[in-house]
């Protein structure tokens, strides 16, 4: 599947790539939240597809939810936006498969929190920003963020990556807890694909039970944070 920014691509060893590219700062918009999820959909429907990996555009993996809707004032767009991209970061790590992400340079924000939702993580060993800025911009998390920043982020870094808005560079994000490794640049999807390519040798089965119990309680308390925010129509805050 494609859309203008987001494709799809079959590779061996039963990975299906996710591209994002939208030319600029790879910003989640409600059209790139629903691809990425439409993809997601597909691996997880398709018992040929093992593993998922989600790939920035060069030098930029995200850099958090769409600017021209987050500065609208449109505090009903504004909250829309952000719950679709708590469902996205909800669905990655409650995916049935494993997700692997290419993290190929800036991942601020929403950036930031879609890497805490994949399996293995890949970053590209290049001068970037990595972490939740939002305290430095005068912005609170949702509740759905902070669930899963407590449950993959360093404890020892729990307090200055969200608390006080510390950003990393790409190798110190491998401590933090946004990365398990750097590769460099013109090599990280290749890292990525080798690493998403090794889980075909695992029983999805298995795969899918465990992962319910690993993160069952997380999962759950996400999904029921994101829908109280839609009841509510919450003024967004990240």
């Amino acid at each position: 599947m494609s859309t203008q920014a987001v494709s799809t691509e079959r590779l061996d060893g039963g990975v299906l790539l996710c591209h994002i590219d939208d030319g600029k700062a790879n910003a989640l918009s409600k059209d790139i939240i629903a691809s990425v999820l439409a993809a997601l959909d597909e691996a997880e429907s398709d018992d040929s597809v093992t593993s998922f990996v989600v790939h920035g555009r060069e030098g930029k993996f995200s850099a958090g939810f769409d600017l021209n809707v987050m500065r609208s004032g449109d505090l009903a767009a504004m909250s829309d936006l952000v719950s679709d991209g708590g469902e996205l970061v909800r669905r990655l790590y409650d995916a049935s498969v494993p997700v692997v992400a290419a993290c190929t340079g800036h991942a601020l924000a929403a950036g930031a929190l879609v890497l805490l939702g994949c399996d293995v993580r890949v970053g590209a060993d290049i001068d970037c920003k990595i972490g939740l800025n939002e305290v430095a911009i005068g912005m609170v998390l949702p509740d759905w963020a902070f669930t899963i920043s407590l449950a993959r982020l360093s404890n020892r870094h729990v307090q200055r990556s969200v608390a006080t808005a510390r950003i990393t560079n790409a190798a110190d994000a491998v401590d933090v807890g946004y990365l398990d490794e750097v590769a460099p640049a013109d090599q990280v999807l290749d890292v990525a694909v080798a690493r998403a390519a090794e889980f075909a040798a695992l029983h999805p089965g298995a795969y899918r039970g465990t992962v319910a119990k690993l993160r069952g309680e997380v999962v759950s308390t996400m999904a029921a944070q994101i829908a109280a925010d839609r009841s509510a129509g919450a003024t967004p805050t990240v």
